[in-house]
């Protein structure tokens, strides 16, 4: 039986050595095994040490594309294989197209084969069948054959016309957006993808869209900034090819606003009109959208009671003759009197004479009696009208028509703060009402005039100024790179002093003491802008406040300085986690304290829009904030700023500004303003923007279409997230570029609406006029007139030097009733971090030098009066316990 089977193995291998290679077999390279005996073919393969298992491919042909006329690879691995052949539609591949190679697994021992042939594209094209054209590979062991999956090979194409081409539509706002999209026929089924403006839409700038499987793009709420072109673009790994460019517009119909109140009766006396108007302003139709149906006027009889005019009654008669030679008669305002609005009586309503024909003379007591009658009647006369005194007679202007609409061609001024400027005068004044409450206050030296310092014109800082000061903490490179603006310096000595940046909220305050005697520090003061976030990209932190520097480096301070920075986080919940950062080389910064947590380094005071930092080492520090929710806030101050086009006579540019809420992020909108020759169109607002990961919108609204025209698909506009959040553009703007219709239209009224989506909204209110004439007549903003940088000695003090002296030596020592430098911090709301002030040679002076730095605006010194007559009130229980016992 094993001879009769190993005689049809042979037959069938030679026919197959005949298919494959011409019938040359070589026999002897052949081990065929069969189910015999150990003397037997079987036996003689196990003695070669071969194993008996059917070929398992370690890799499969795998489907494939032709790319325009590019040859493709099909590849197949086998283990245990003595022979791997490729078989393409069912016919076997000739050997000579076959690439083959072959090694030994060293792990097991075994033969492993690697076969490859070359699919053209003229094979595939000539190949014509139900199927596509396919291949496998067949492998030979021992025991038999094995066959791999089938491969299938298509010649990839991407036709050019598109099936369907979207369509423009026109929604309303909150409407539907659908749009179609049939992408070309194409091998491999191309990938579609949707573009607005020729930027990708994705769910990033629009959170809210979705494609079907149809490819169809839908958005469920359309917004106004969802104007635009679209396009539908369809790709696979042969072309990509675009459809037809579909506009959409986001129309808004109009809506009318609430009636007015009815307008007074146009007839001061008898029968007449009023009316009452509304404006198709809520919202105003855009884009297209329907004006509103109906009337904008209403109109109404009315009729008004005329007024009486007073008029005289008949004297009385007159009096007996009095002790004093004299008598009087009267007469009334009653026929009639004034009623309705009507005039009152003209002349005196008291007459006096005397009756003894002048031979005696009246007193001055009864004089002064008749002066005092005749007021309360002149008074109790106007009582008696209904009205008054006519408002028609009255000089000022503004009482006769209160609805007088302002002057337009007059911009709204945006106002600086007011410079400190303490008098001198005031120390005595101080000294008694602070020293009044604790009269066991000690005395310590005497009090001091010092000299009072302004700088009329602050030092601009150069680009590289830096370089040029020898000792710098850091490496100087990184100046070039942010926005630095001036650099007031000013030279302080022992009495100290204060170093201020006008109208950005950045101070400096030196103590008292703080310099050694007979020695001097010239001290200087910058601002930089930075552009990104304060560490790295994946850092939540973002700059809450300009980055501030003050030097010069090497400074010797007896005590710590007090700086304030203004910084723009809404800090009312907790929402925010705080830190003080300080610049040790280029862009890298460390912590100097988080200002909720307790240091004997730093001391921070974070108020609602300043920080108020006690420091004992110059560099350059910055606010940073950790938002802890969505719910954090920062504030935003926005801004609308007007000018004319200069190339365009009948163009007009309105540029909204969002900034951060600080003083100096608004002055560097002012100053880029005054040289564009902006004007300022309405008063800043302030917005909280929240860090919830949703953009900021801006559209204008309500322009008259008659008289003014923009161009379509601008009247919105949008701000990412990280633009706002992270301030990677500074300042932030964007402008609407409008064209009048005619040079007699020189007024321009509108509104402007700033809104973050799923966030706060502010109306900017615009009234301008635009005539050519006016342009430039009259600047938004003059020159400040607060050009004090410095301040030396006592000047720069609110509290005067003998007080403080006093306080300090008082409050740093104690007493037995308990008065001591914690009450005091107490009383004056800043006690905590308590264990910094306790490291202080005099807590009391820190403490005071804090307290200085938080007033220096008010200038007020009624909180401390106030805290220091508190403390006198305290008495602690050994005092109660003795004044019992003495009583």
């Amino acid at each position: 039986m094993c001879n009769i089977y190993r005689i049809i193995r042979k037959v069938q291998f030679k026919l197959n050595c005949v298919a494959f290679s011409g019938g040359k077999c070589r026999m002897q390279r052949w081990m065929l095994t069969f189910p015999c005996d150990s003397t037997g073919p079987r036996g003689e393969a196990l003695q070669h040490g071969q194993t008996g298992t059917l070929p398992r491919f370690l890799e499969e042909p795998v489907d494939a594309y032709i790319i325009k006329s590019n040859p493709i690879k099909l590849r197949c691995q086998a283990r245990p294989a003595l022979q791997i052949f490729f078989k393409c539609n069912g016919e076997w591949v000739h050997q000579s197209q076959h690439l083959a190679q072959e090694h030994t697994d060293l792990g097991t021992g075994l033969k492993i084969r690697e076969v490859m042939i070359n699919v053209s594209r003229q094979q595939v094209e000539d190949f014509h069948g139900p199927e596509d054209y396919w291949c496998l590979c067949v492998a030979w062991s021992h025991l038999g054959t094995s066959k791999s999956r089938k491969a299938t090979v298509r010649i990839a194409y991407l036709r050019k016309n598109f099936e369907q081409d979207p369509q423009g539509t026109e929604v309303p706002l909150n409407g539907m957006i659908v749009l179609h999209c049939r992408p070309p026929e194409g091998v491999p089924v191309a990938e579609v993808e949707w573009l607005k403006n020729e930027e990708p839409l994705s769910s990033e700038n629009r959170g809210d869209f979705g494609t079907r499987g149809d490819h169809n793009l839908i958005i469920s709420e359309a917004r106004l900034s969802d104007s635009g072109n679209y396009t539908c673009a369809a790709a696979n790994i042969v072309a990509k090819r675009r459809s037809a460019t579909a506009t959409v517009v986001v129309y808004v119909n109009g809506g009318w606003s609430l009636w007015t109140n009815w307008s007074p009766c146009n007839v001061r006396c008898g029968r007449g009109m009023q009316k009452r108007t509304r404006t198709c302003t809520n919202p105003a139709p855009l884009n297209g959208g329907a004006f509103c149906e109906g009337m904008s006027v209403q109109k109404s009889s009315c009729s008004t009671v005329c007024p009486v005019d007073g008029s005289w009654a008949e004297w009385s008669e007159w009096t007996v003759c009095s002790s004093d030679c004299g008598r009087q008669r009267g007469r009334e305002c009653s026929a009639p009197e004034p009623k309705h609005g009507g005039l009152l009586c003209v002349g005196a309503a008291v007459a006096v004479e005397n009756c003894t024909g002048g031979l005696c003379k009246q007193s001055g007591k009864r004089l002064l009696h008749f002066t005092t009658i005749t007021v309360i009647s002149n008074a109790w006369l106007q009582s008696q009208s209904e009205y008054g005194v006519d408002v028609i007679d009255d000089p000022n202007p503004l009482l006769i028509n209160s609805s007088i609409q302002p002057d337009l061609t007059v911009s709204r001024t945006y106002t600086s703060p007011m410079c400190f400027q303490d008098s001198i005068d005031k120390e005595l004044m101080a000294e008694r009402s602070l020293l009044d409450p604790l009269p066991d206050l000690k005395v310590k030296g005497a009090p001091e005039r010092a000299e009072y310092h302004v700088i009329a014109h602050p030092q601009t800082f150069q680009e590289g100024w830096l370089q040029t000061t020898e000792g710098l903490p850091w490496d100087n490179t990184w100046q070039k790179k942010t926005k630095t603006f001036s650099l007031p310096t000013a030279v302080f000595g022992h009495t100290g002093g204060r170093l201020m940046v006008p109208n950005t909220g950045i101070s400096l305050l030196v103590p008292h003491g703080g310099i050694a005697e007979d020695t001097t520090w010239e001290m200087y003061m910058s601002i930089n802008q930075e552009d990104s976030s304060a560490a790295s990209e994946d850092d939540p932190e973002i700059f809450l406040s300009p980055v501030v520097t003050y030097g010069p480096p090497g400074l010797d301070l007896s005590c710590p300085i007090a700086m304030t920075i203004a910084h723009c986080a809404e800090v009312t919940a907790d929402n925010w986690a705080v830190r003080l950062k300080r610049q040790i080389q280029e862009n890298k910064w460390e912590e100097v304290m988080c200002v909720d947590e307790e240091s004997t380094s730093c001391y921070c005071l974070l108020e609602a829009q300043r920080c108020h930092t006690l420091l004992e080492q110059p560099g350059r520090y910055a606010l940073v904030g950790e938002p802890l929710s969505k719910e954090a806030a920062k504030r935003l101050r926005l801004a609308v700023f007007g000018s004319h086009d200069a190339s365009n006579s009948l163009g007009f540019t309105l540029r909204v500004y969002c900034v951060d809420d600080t003083p100096h992020a608004f002055q560097e909108v002012v100053v880029g303003e005054r040289r564009r020759g902006g004007r300022l169109l309405e008063e800043p607002k302030m917005m909280l923007f929240r860090g919830n990961m949703f953009s900021l919108q801006v559209s204008i609204q309500d322009v008259p279409q008659l008289l003014w025209s923009i161009k379509p698909f601008t009247t919105c506009q949008e701000f990412s997230f990280s633009q706002v959040w992270a301030g990677n553009q500074r300042p932030l703007q964007c402008a609407f570029s409008l064209d009048r219709c005619s040079h007699a239209s020189s007024q321009l009224s509108c509104k402007i609406s700033i809104r973050q989506v799923a966030g706060e909204e502010q109306i900017m209110q615009v009234y301008t006029s635009v005539a050519e004439n006016e342009m430039g007549a009259v600047p938004f903003l003059s020159q400040s007139d607060c050009t004090i940088t410095s301040q030396m000695g006592s000047r720069a003090f609110k509290i005067p030097l003998s007080i403080r002296q006093r306080i300090s030596a008082t409050f740093d020592t104690g007493n037995a009733n308990g008065k001591d430098w914690q009450l005091l911090a107490q009383k004056l709301h800043i006690d905590r971090n308590l264990s910094y002030f306790a490291c202080q040679e005099s807590p009391s002076a820190v403490i005071l030098s804090l307290w200085e730095a938080q007033h220096q605006d008010s200038g007020d010194l009624d909180s401390l009066a106030s805290a220091l007559e508190e403390i006198g009130k305290v008495q602690s229980p050994k005092a109660v316990t003795v004044s019992e016992k003495d009583s």
